[in-house]
């Protein structure tokens, strides 16, 4: 039986306490959950949808009953095609945290494979993520390639 489980609704403030994990190890911290209650009713409902076109699949934390170990989250999208993707169909991985006193157990490596396996289902033959370089082995493994990247934003 597989530790990863697909992530529920009461799950929510865990799975935005792991997302602060991640964000406070590539940024340094700043915002310290603030944006936290104003997000959990969104979440939830995403959680809750088993056919969204978001998915976040955890590991339960094997000394702490209610906390969470891991975590990866990720979207699938559509895009226009493109001759290396013609159906555009796109998966993109957003948040990978594991809690950082259960770190090196494989976790989240068991949580990616879940995810991988879920955009396959989804038809996303093309995968992508930004990654930090304490990340980058653990992506690499799984086959991840770098490439320039020309992303821009712009904030509304």
């Amino acid at each position: 039986m597989s530790l990863v489980r697909r992530a529920l609704p009461e799950d929510a403030r865990e799975v935005l306490r792991l997302r602060q994990v991640m964000i406070d190890s590539v940024s340094g911290g700043g915002d310290a959950g603030t944006w936290h209650e104003e997000s959990l009713p969104a979440l939830r409902t995403r959680l809750a949808d088993p056919d969204d076109t978001f998915a976040a699949f955890v590991v339960d934390h094997p000394e702490r009953a209610g906390t969470l170990a891991a975590l990866a989250a990720g979207t699938v999208e559509y895009r226009i095609g493109r001759e290396s993707n013609p159906l555009g169909t796109v998966g993109f991985v957003f948040s990978v945290a594991t809690d950082p006193g259960t770190r090196r157990r494989g976790y989240s490596r068991a949580c990616m494979d879940e995810l991988l396996a879920w955009f396959h289902e989804r038809g996303a033959r093309q995968i992508q993520l930004t990654a930090s370089a304490d990340a980058r082995p653990l992506y690499e493994a799984l086959g991840f390639k770098p490439k320039p990247d020309p992303l821009m934003e712009l904030r509304l």
